[in-house]
């Protein structure tokens, strides 16, 4: 520790307000009365010259007081004030300027492309992607209206019957929202604040191989950064008895359960479970000299009170089945039938032993007092002593006791699955994703643990539908929200084609045959329509055609003088096209990316009759 740390530290230590009973710095205490100017704070800085000179600059006479500067040295990891604590600490994650996150209000905006989930379309698995990928990073003090609610577009009811225009949004529909997901999240705090039961996300990865071009490959602590902001709306969105599972791979697990701790809080961590992903196969198999092959994802699951939990248990068979083939050798055909009209046949060593595992059986000789009793030839059920049931079988000289395999081969659930298979999951719907799919097999387990029939669902990063198309098999209700066009198109054509009867994925476990419905809808855009556009133009005209439409929009950062900037300058003409992209997303004021529910009936933003009306609607009904 350097002498301006120490000297601040022996200051701070005269006031018992910054420290605990066991004598650790409360480095919020000391931040947060710095932020608000504490003259108690000052006067203590202004006793101490270091400090004086450190955070206080000298105006016509009078000092003025840096809280930003203060604030930074604060929070930074080197000030701590023993070895105890800044081990404790250590664990803490910090931005690229060492400043820890949990003091930390930056917003992480990305666009135009699914926030956290790429586009998965390489052709292997070490192949660099290039997809473009913007993000922007927004100090709290530049953010005034960026959470407000917003105005919702283009609202479609799909059911039995097609596609229609929707006018009500009702209590218990399903709902698919088109838009940046943090502010879709923030948009249904007001109607679905501590409602959600379950939430499944599959993150963005941020692995080596995810080329950004404008970001340098999304740089980790920003990824924490967007994280942070939509795990915390998140948890508001949660019941008190609600969770949410995160899948993600070894790239980011660690310092996401570290986020997820400080955000939920580390007695909420209800399981981290191992889920096998992949096969020993393909690309993966060329570095085996080198490491062991990768063949598992990680699935974070955080409580809002884990206290408040409970979950429906899950069995499934064993693995050595087989073993049980030369005991269980017969079979009842008719095992729903009453049990004395049973039939039975014998069973050879290639019996379907997951199938029939219900229904076979193995007579065991007992010792009975009650021979008279039972029916000669037939199965009975009797009751003992105890109370507890069984099955018996008289021959007429002894009792056989049934058992069935179905006791004894199947287990419960653990934190690791190897069980559910990854092989051809492209054929669960029509609806392509290159490696970018995660089986009906796995968000059913999640959802039947965590959630009961009618319960809401919410998937942020909904991509081709896989959680509504569960929730709809299983008959939970559901939230989707999804920003890239090409996936939000695919997820209701998903959903459609399981509203007709798709037959593929769990819908035959499930008893599903079709039926349900949900609504679609749109955050109403602004500046967001020109970011699509930055991201789509092919060439130099179109870009110094958007850089004159965006300024004449009057929707630009309030940093931007238009006067400044020629669309026609050959300084603007003369940059790389990556780099004029850059340029023009910096304009956009992104407070304004969407259009705001309070301008609503402001003829500036333009937002027609059946909008303004689905809008009302949605914000002043009750989620029953």
């Amino acid at each position: 520790m350097d002498k301006v740390y120490e000297e601040l530290y022996g200051l701070l230590k005269s006031e018992k307000k910054y420290f605990t009973k066991d004598g650790e710095l409360i480095k919020t205490a000391v931040y947060a009365d710095a932020m608000s100017a504490d003259a108690k704070l000052i006067k203590l800085l202004l006793t101490n010259k270091s400090c004086r000179e450190r955070f206080f600059t000298e105006v016509d006479g009078v000092l003025v007081f840096d809280k930003t500067a203060f604030g930074w040295f604060v929070n930074n990891r080197s000030f701590l004030p023993d070895s105890y604590t800044r081990y404790k600490n250590k664990i803490g994650l910090t931005n690229s300027s060492d400043e820890f996150l949990s003091v930390k209000d930056d917003v992480v905006l990305s666009f135009p492309y699914k926030d956290c989930v790429l586009e998965f379309d390489s052709t292997a698995e070490n192949d660099r992607r290039e997809e473009v990928f913007y993000n922007e990073i927004l100090s709290r003090g530049e953010i005034d209206r960026l959470f407000e609610r917003k105005v919702l577009d283009c609202a479609v009811r799909h059911g039995a019957k097609g596609a229609e225009d929707c006018a009500e949004f009702k209590a218990g529909d399903n709902l698919v929202v088109k838009g940046n997901n943090l502010l879709a999240m923030h948009s249904l705090l007001p109607r679905f604040g501590n409602s959600i039961k379950c939430m499944y996300w599959d993150i963005l990865y941020n692995t080596n191989s995810d080329e950004v071009p404008y970001n340098d490959r999304f740089k980790h602590s920003s990824w924490l950064t967007m994280m942070k902001n939509r795990l915390q709306v998140a948890r508001l969105l949660l019941r008190k008895d609600g969770v949410i599972c995160l899948q993600c791979d070894d790239n980011e697990m660690a310092y996401l359960k570290v986020l997820a701790d400080e955000i939920f809080g580390r007695d909420n961590h209800v399981n981290t479970i191992c889920v096998k992903m992949s096969e020993l196969k393909g690309f993966k198999m060329g570095n085996v000299q080198n490491k062991f092959p990768k063949l598992k994802e990680f699935i974070l699951i955080y409580a809002r009170d884990r206290s408040n939990v409970r979950m429906n248990p899950e069995t499934k068979p064993k693995d050595n089945l087989s073993d049980y083939a030369k005991y269980y050798n017969k079979r009842i055909v008719n095992i729903d039938d009453d049990c004395s009209c049973w039939k039975v046949e014998k069973v050879g060593k290639d019996f379907d032993k997951i199938g029939h595992a219900r229904e076979m059986i193995y007579p065991v000789t007992r010792d009975s007092q009650i021979k008279e009793e039972l029916p000669v030839g037939k199965f009975c059920r009797i009751t003992d002593g105890d109370g507890k049931q069984s099955v018996v079988f008289f021959d007429g000289k002894k009792v056989n006791t049934v058992l069935f395999l179905s006791d004894y081969v199947e287990e419960p659930v653990g934190d690791i699955w190897t069980d559910i298979s990854t092989i051809n999951i492209n054929k669960e719907s029509s609806v392509q994703l290159k490696n970018g799919k995660k089986p009906e097999a796995l968000v059913k387990r999640i959802i039947r643990a965590f959630t009961d029939e009618g319960d809401y669902v919410l998937d942020a990063y909904f991509g081709t539908g896989t959680t509504g198309a569960v929730a709809l098999k299983t008959n939970r209700r559901f939230i989707g929200l999804e920003q890239l066009d090409e996936h939000y198109e695919k997820s209701i054509a998903r959903l459609n084609e399981v509203i007709a009867g798709d037959k593929s994925g769990v819908s035959a476990e499930c008893g599903f045959s079709g039926g349900g419905e949900f609504v679609s809808c749109e955050l109403a855009k602004l500046n967001q329509k020109y970011a699509e556009k930055i991201r789509t133009a092919k060439s130099g005209e179109e870009l110094s055609a958007l850089l004159e439409e965006i300024l004449g929009s009057g929707f630009i950062a309030s940093t931007v003088n238009p006067a400044d900037i020629n669309p026609d300058a050959k300084d603007f003409a003369a940059l790389k096209k990556a780099d004029r992209k850059k340029l023009l997303l910096a304009l956009l004021d992104k407070n304004m990316l969407y259009v705001n529910y309070s301008d609503m009936d402001d003829e500036t933003f333009a937002v027609n009759e059946r909008a303004k009306k689905f809008t009302r609607g949605f914000y002043d009904g009750e989620n029953k």
